[in-house]
């Protein structure tokens, strides 16, 4: 399977990142907002995100020898409407396969996308239009 797009393994920046929601307990949430007060961290954010980096840094190694074996794209992965065209001229049928960030350029119509993408397996977030997800559905997973 070729690869037709650049792969970015930086950091998403500022407006890149994905929302998640957390319930911690009243303790919990106690001991975080001491933390900020105290200066360690500027807010819950801060902490909670240092939290998960280093915690995924610990498990650095179970993560790219997994990445390697899915043969999965680390970082982000993008496919425009003429990478996909491409492929549908070479009679390709694409299996993307991500952990980070993959897309689809909005210009794709659902057809193309039908017609060149065989699954999709992203952890983390996949971005693409409605329609084009839609035309996608069965396929995601």
């Amino acid at each position: 399977m070729p690869k037709l797009s650049l792969i970015d393994t930086s950091r998403p920046k500022g407006g890149e990142t994905e929302k998640i929601t957390i319930n911690l307990g009243p303790v919990d949430l106690g001991q975080v907002d001491l933390l900020v007060e105290e200066g360690f961290y500027t807010n819950r954010t801060d902490l909670i995100r240092t939290a998960i980096r280093n915690l995924l840094a610990v498990h650095a190694r179970v993560v790219t020898e997994t990445v390697t074996r899915r043969a999965m794209v680390l970082g982000l992965q993008h496919f425009s409407r003429q990478e996909l065209e491409a492929a549908q001229s070479a009679h390709e049928q694409l299996d993307i396969h991500v952990l980070g960030l993959a897309s689809i350029a909005a210009d794709v119509p659902p057809e193309l996308a039908a017609a060149t993408i065989a699954s999709v397996v992203v952890l983390g977030a996949f971005h693409a239009s409605p329609a084009v997800k839609a035309a996608l559905a069965g396929r995601i997973r």
